[in-house]
């Protein structure tokens, strides 16, 4: 998203850098191959980065047709190589670029209003820019995928590297999890069905729906009047699309849907291919105090057990956790930054790394509430956590942390790799540097054919 927000502001920047010229005529500064690199292209890019705060590690009339130029080389070589992305690679993405720009401007009106064009050639750029990074991405994938590193290329690396340059490894630590949800009171939930219901009847005797899910929805897309814009099925949990993509009459609401998240109503705004807009009103219903105390309880009773050694936290884990992630691994919390079992202590949901701070390894926590954000389920769950293993801030060692180490060879072979190649390609397209754009200290200085 962050990649995406560039190039809001690039786009941005290029219409007020226009503006600002309008007696000045554009020029070429750069080619690269058959492509042109003009001034103006530049100059947006020059305007993106003052109006972030960016730094260039240099002169940016030198660094950004540089990094255009490096671009096309890239693009230049897919060309060649055959590599083709799709519209099914990027219609997902820039779907939901255009309905993050909407959420942010308030309406489809104002975006076009904004970029002073109708919404169809806003989609059109969008998908031009998506298209060329992910033919970038393909094209780096395709001469990076064999690459490795051997256990001797590691210690080769980090050989000469005296003990006080070493990297730092930080503070980690692995802990395993037992939770249990709180059951919902089933009186409640009658009346979120109450309401909901109550809804519907509302918009068939003639109110918008878009009103009512601004008034009542518990969903973050309530303030767009619950729209969910442009998505394929996959892009919804399975109760939700199977009701939403079978909807046919945009007039009527759905049956009440229960998902992870809660209860909803739905409406079907489009159809456009195997891909829907619709909106919807979200109800959550809330744990009570009674409810909550219940699973407080039986998580203390199993924490004592495992303590008394009756049964393992392994075995607890099975028998009684109900978090489907870490039920089968021993509880187990995997990290999401990095696809492994340990952590930093920032890395970690909130309310546990208050707790395992101070923990020891093995020891058991006593129950306590979090909230569950993983794939935005916001649902309140008791738990108990157990530390398997705690290591304090070190120079890294090849032999206790060789994995990291790994990691950090990899990349920079991978870096060496991608560098070389763009060296090499260099030599073999036809570049020419408009002379007033040459006095440059380029990154790679072989732009410049003697």
């Amino acid at each position: 998203m962050k990649k995406f927000i560039l190039q809001l502001v690039i786009i941005v920047a290029a219409n007020l850098a226009l503006q600002a010229q309008n007696n000045i005529i554009d020029e070429v500064v750069w080619v690269v191959g058959d492509e042109a690199i003009l001034k103006s292209d530049v100059e947006s890019q020059r305007l993106q980065a003052l109006y972030q705060g960016q730094k260039f590690n240099g002169d940016p009339y030198c660094v950004i047709p540089e990094q255009i130029a490096v671009q096309k080389l890239f693009l230049h070589q897919a060309e060649l190589d055959s590599i083709i992305v799709t519209d099914n690679d990027i219609i997902s993405t820039v779907d939901r670029q255009i309905n993050y720009m909407i959420a942010q401007l308030g309406s489809k009106e104002k975006l076009e209003e904004y970029f002073g064009k109708p919404l169809s050639k806003i989609r059109e750029e969008q998908r031009e820019i998506a298209r060329e990074e992910r033919t970038i991405d393909m094209m780096k994938e395709s001469l990076l995928e064999n690459v490795t590193v051997t256990p001797a290329e590691v210690r080769a690396y980090f050989k000469n590297v005296p003990s006080d340059s070493m990297v730092m490894i930080p503070a980690e630590v692995e802990v395993e999890l037992i939770t249990i949800e709180p059951e919902y009171d089933p009186q409640e939930i009658e009346e979120i069905k109450s309401r909901l219901r109550e809804y519907t009847d509302r918009v068939h005797k003639g109110e918008r729906f878009s009103t009512l899910a601004v008034l009542y929805s518990e969903c973050a897309s309530a303030k767009d009047g619950g729209e969910l814009g442009f998505k394929g099925k996959g892009e919804y949990v399975p109760e939700f699309a199977n009701v939403a993509f079978n909807l046919t009459d945009p007039t009527k609401v759905s049956r009440i849907v229960e998902t992870q998240f809660g209860f909803h109503i739905i409406q079907l705004i489009e159809k456009r291919g195997d891909r829907i807009n619709c909106r919807h009103i979200l109800l959550r219903p809330h744990i009570s105090a009674t409810e909550k105390n219940k699973a407080m309880l039986r998580l203390d009773s199993i924490a004592d057990a495992i303590r008394n050694d009756k049964v393992s936290f392994k075995n607890a884990t099975r028998l009684y956790s109900q978090d489907k992630d870490t039920r089968n691994n021993g509880g187990l919390l995997i990290n999401p930054y990095t696809g492994t079992s340990r952590f930093q202590m920032e890395q970690l949901p909130q309310e546990i790394g208050k707790l395992v701070y101070n923990m020891n390894v093995g020891e058991i926590s006593e129950p306590f509430t979090m909230v569950d954000t993983r794939e935005n389920r916001n649902r309140e769950i008791c738990a108990i956590v157990r530390v398997k293993s705690k290591t304090k801030a070190h120079p890294a060692s090849v032999t206790e942390d060789f994995i990291q180490l790994k990691d950090i060879v990899l990349q920079h072979k991978k870096e060496k790799i991608i560098e070389d190649w763009i060296r090499e390609k260099q030599q073999e397209i036809y570049v020419r540097i408009n002379e007033n754009w040459r006095s440059c200290e380029f990154m790679y200085p072989g732009w410049i054919k003697q």
